[in-house]
């Protein structure tokens, strides 16, 4: 390379650099559009707003939650992919939309080239219920109870595919259980029959089961975080007596593929300052949500991570693509 074509080079990516700042100073212009997944009520459309609203402030334009409902998330996610790349379409990704949905379904959009990770909001573990007569107290004694009657034993999930399932499958893979699975149409039915004695486990939010633990009509006995909830500092994780065992739900911000580097940093950067609101974390906690806040890196890591984790929780239930 001749010193004339290294000068004209560099010159070109300093342009370059020098316009992606320049459009990031410049941006937003115009109203944010977040696209929710799933419909008005749940915990991501909650999530969504509480966040919208910090960031309308923080950015001093308007972000609007737009509720696409439909598919299992199939139709906001592809609204997302086929969006331009800068910056004004926004997915809220629920982990089940991205790591299990491709594992399960055919869908039009692939997970991590159609996306930019920008940062994962929040994330939700499982917790572990069983029925209130199950004399087990802990995860080492109801794996043994369950290993004493292979077959005997059964739990619960709010369908095929669901978190719930790939949960159970996955910890029955872990510790070597024989269970039968009951496919409830949602996790309503399902608690109702893990509190009526119909199953004997069943792996839910915290947000679900927690008042019921409270009740007595269940026991808490395992925890899928990596680390024990503050919420329940008394339940083990799973990992104690498994270790690597992991599975938690979570809700993120992503970006068109292409989105300019700079714009995605700049979201990054405003979701860590409003998650160190103490107002912004009250509201989030009411979700059962332990913020993450964290980079667009830590972000694709997680991704990527959790899609081979729910890869093998796929396998592991004996689920075929549709």
């Amino acid at each position: 390379m001749t010193f004339r074509h290294f000068f004209t080079l560099s010159a070109t990516l300093c342009l370059l650099g020098v316009a992606s700042a320049s459009h990031a100073q410049e941006w937003p212009q115009r109203p944010i559009r977040l696209i929710v997944p799933f419909a008005v009520g749940g915990n991501t459309d909650g999530i969504a707003r509480v966040t919208a609203e910090r960031l309308t402030n923080a950015l001093g334009q308007s972000v609007v939650v737009e509720n696409r409902p439909g598919a299992n998330g199939m139709i906001a996610a592809q609204l997302v992919q086929r969006a331009p790349s800068d910056g004004y379409t926004l997915l809220v990704a629920a982990m089940p939309v991205i790591a299990i949905l491709p594992r399960i379904s055919s869908v039009p959009y692939d997970p991590i080239k159609d996306f930019v990770p920008v940062t994962n909001l929040g994330s939700n573990p499982f917790v572990l219920g069983v029925n209130k007569n199950v004399p087990a107290k802990n995860v080492k004694d109801f794996v043994e109870m369950v290993k004493a009657a292979p077959g005997k034993y059964n739990f619960a999930s709010g369908g095929s595919g669901s978190v719930s399932h790939l949960s159970g499958a996955l910890f029955q893979k872990r510790a070597g259980l024989d269970m039968m699975h009951i496919n409830y149409k949602g996790d309503a039915p399902a608690m109702a029959g893990l509190i009526g004695g119909e199953v004997t486990m069943y792996f839910g939010n915290f947000s679900a089961l927690a008042p019921q633990a409270k009740s007595g009509a269940i026991h808490l006995i395992g925890v899928s975080s990596e680390k024990r909830s503050p919420q329940f500092p008394d339940v083990p994780t799973i990992a104690e007596s498994y270790p690597g065992f992991r599975t938690e739900t979570w809700n993120g911000l992503m970006a068109p593929a292409g989105t300019p580097r700079a714009i995605v940093e700049r979201i990054a950067r405003e979701v860590q300052k409003i998650a160190k609101d103490p107002v912004y974390i009250e509201r989030m906690t009411n979700f059962g949500v332990e913020i993450v806040a964290d980079t667009p890196e830590h972000f694709a890591q997680t991704i990527k991570t959790d899609i081979d984790v729910w890869s093998d929780a796929v396998k592991a239930a004996n689920l075929k693509v549709e």
